[in-house]
């Protein structure tokens, strides 16, 4: 049953709707909206409240053709509807629409399409509810076994003799003629035995005539070989092992003034305090977007020079090589811009976009070109430019912003610090990062508390012991370290963090956790529990930039676990933020931001860039869109 079906503009005028029953599913069709259209994610159904909201997008008149029924009817004839719909909707109003008529009249313009919309409904019911042609089976006397009579069932001994007679002087063929004598059995055992040591003999010359010549040509090779073994293992030497002025940064035991050797921590704390004193106050306020690079098509260029380019050079391998073949006066059509899509498939792919976000993005662009009218190379070049732009701007802007400074002062103004869990899979810079954002916490004059819950790993409790020494020394009394040693319940040692930065005043908690792999089960419930028992703030998924499809698996996997181990009555708390890591190993490989971001629609909060403390960047979008299309 159709509950709604409507026509109505980009722009949210509505043009024409049937409704089966009073209410119009306002809240559906906004969901659609804000979720899909607006996110241009290019989805076949989109489910509400027991609702299934279809929908096909007419890109030359703007118009949006949607319909909405109960999801547990199968409507299988949804999309022809559509289809239907759109054409005869298309046939009848639009020299209206490209007139201005409907701006001068209005809705009511339409109202006469009540009449053509019930035609195709009802031969659309009546061709879903018409019997399926049914293929029968042959009748006895349509086979084989019907034409074959008595006679031919009866078995003839005679007539079989004679038949395989016959068979056996058709298949009989005429000895070779030969002037040998027959052979005995014996005969025949003693040419079997003659042909074997002939066979034999000739292994054994074929043998010997390999080792002659494998002597001569390996001799010096194993002569060299036993030399060098004999010699014993060499030292390896290590190519771009430092510098020598290095050394002095390196030694520890060089002699202090009285001429003792000076090991103690305070003298290497001292070191690194004065190595790293220039990076204080580079991070104070926002932090800074990561370097944008040049645009795929440059500013100053017109789309005319940049045709001419094209054309003077077929060897070019860029994806909008591709738009050659879309050059014509027409309106495209699906069969035009399949090649160009997968083509751009192909240069996202290759960039670290997981395969899913990749195809979906395609899709949504074809879907955005699908009935745009083109004139020239540079109208096209122009529109899918835009298109393309578009939909990698709003995929990478997040739904909302996180903003942390002023998160902290109206936590500060509750009288409570500000929690953040940072969680992930292995090896991907989880603590290191940690020491970074509490840099650049330190830098906006927060004091920070760090909960060390990594309390799997061997050396992750002096990892977070060091940094905390290093940050002191850069910005004294900034930064305390709570710690439990090994073995200990992750999610008490955070509640018990919390609890003494109430006590101490402290502005902000961050709580490392131990790298859990994405399907280890024991581990994904203990950080669901964690973030279960003490309700962060905040919940940062760190992620290497380094990754294509693992990027989605992780993540999905992550949430998923998050989900299945909240309370039953709870709405689940899933990650809220994504800090990418190692971002300047990339190059323009950038297509784990767009993954990351497409899979959980929740904001790149930072973006490591380096390996001092203040190389910690926000994301630029720009910088990354450009970056994939170049």
């Amino acid at each position: 049953m159709i509950e709604l079906f409507t026509i109505f503009g980009k722009g949210g005028l509505v043009l024409w709707y049937f409704s089966e029953g009073g209410n119009l599913f306002k809240g559906a069709v906004n969901d659609l909206i804000a979720n899909v259209l607006l996110q241009e994610r290019n989805v076949t159904s989109f489910p509400h409240d027991g609702m299934t909201v279809k929908y096909k997008l007419d890109n030359e008149l703007d118009i949006v053709i949607l319909v909405v029924y109960q999801s547990i009817i199968q409507l299988a004839y949804a999309d022809k509807l559509l289809s239907e719909v759109q054409l005869r909707f298309r046939d009848l109003y639009k020299n209206a629409i490209e007139s201005g008529l409907l701006l001068s009249s209005g809705p009511k313009v339409f109202k006469n399409f009540d009449g053509e919309y019930n035609r195709i409904l009802k031969s659309m019911k009546a061709a879903a509810n018409k019997p399926a042609d049914i293929v029968k089976p042959r009748t006895f006397q349509e086979s084989a076994k019907s034409k074959k009579t008595v006679a031919s069932l009866i078995e003839n001994p005679k007539a079989a003799e004679k038949e395989k007679e016959n068979n056996k002087s058709k298949a009989a063929v005429p000895p070779p003629k030969t002037t040998s004598p027959p052979t005995s059995p014996q005969s025949e055992r003693s040419n079997a035995q003659s042909d074997e040591d002939e066979e034999v003999a000739r292994n054994l010359e074929k043998l010997r005539k390999r080792a002659a010549g494998g002597d001569k040509a390996t001799s010096p090779k194993v002569t060299k070989e036993k030399a060098a073994a004999k010699k014993g293992k060499q030292p390896r030497k290590w190519e771009n092992g430092g510098k020598a002025s290095d050394a002095a940064v390196l030694d520890y035991s060089s002699p202090n003034q009285n001429g003792d050797i000076d090991t103690t921590t305070e003298s290497r704390e001292d070191n690194f305090a004065e190595q790293h004193r220039h990076l204080i106050g580079k991070c104070a306020g926002e932090l800074q977007g990561i370097d944008e690079q040049e645009d795929f098509l440059p500013e100053d260029e017109s789309e005319e020079e940049y045709e001419s380019t094209v054309q003077a050079a077929p060897q070019q391998k860029s994806w909008f090589s591709a738009f050659k073949s879309l050059v014509s006066n027409k309106q495209l059509t699906a069969a035009d811009i399949a090649p160009v899509m997968e083509k751009m498939k192909d240069t996202l792919t290759s960039k670290n976009v997981a395969a899913e976000p990749a195809e979906k993005i395609c899709e949504s662009v074809a879907a955005k070109l699908d009935g745009k009218v083109i004139g020239s190379f540079s109208r096209v070049a122009t529109i899918v430019k835009e298109a393309m732009r578009e939909s990698l701007v709003q995929l990478l802007t997040p739904k909302r912003r996180v903003d942390i400074l002023r998160d902290i002062k109206q936590a500060k103004s509750e009288k409570r610090p500000y929690v953040v869990v940072f969680c992930g899979v292995n090896g991907v810079g989880k603590s290191t990062n940690l020491a970074k954002i509490t840099f650049w916490l330190n830098e906006n004059n927060n004091r920070v508390l760090i909960a060390a819950g990594d309390t799997f790993r061997a050396g992750a409790v002096e990892q977070l012991r060091t940094h905390t020494r290093h940050l002191n020394n850069l910005h004294p009394n900034s930064v305390q370290l709570y710690e439990q040693g090994y073995g200990k319940d992750p999610a008490g040692l955070a509640a018990s963090a919390i609890q003494i930065a109430i006590e101490r005043q402290i502005d902000v908690v961050l709580v490392d956790t131990a790298g859990r792999m994405q399907d280890n089960e024991p581990l994904m419930r203990a950080l669901s529990k964690l973030i279960r028992v003490n309700e962060p703030d905040l919940v940062l998924f760190v992620g290497e930039a380094l990754v294509g499809n693992e990027a989605v698996d992780q993540l999905v996997k992550f949430n998923q676990a998050l989900a299945d181990h909240s309370d039953r009555d709870a709405t689940p708390r899933l990650i809220d933020g994504i800090v990418l890591t190692k971002f300047d190993t990339i190059d323009d490989k950038v297509g784990a931001a767009v993954s990351m971001t497409y899979i959980t629609g929740q904001p790149i909060v930072f973006v490591g860039t380096g390996q001092t403390y203040s190389d910690l960047k926000s994301l630029n979008v720009n910088a990354v869109v450009n970056s994939l299309l170049k």
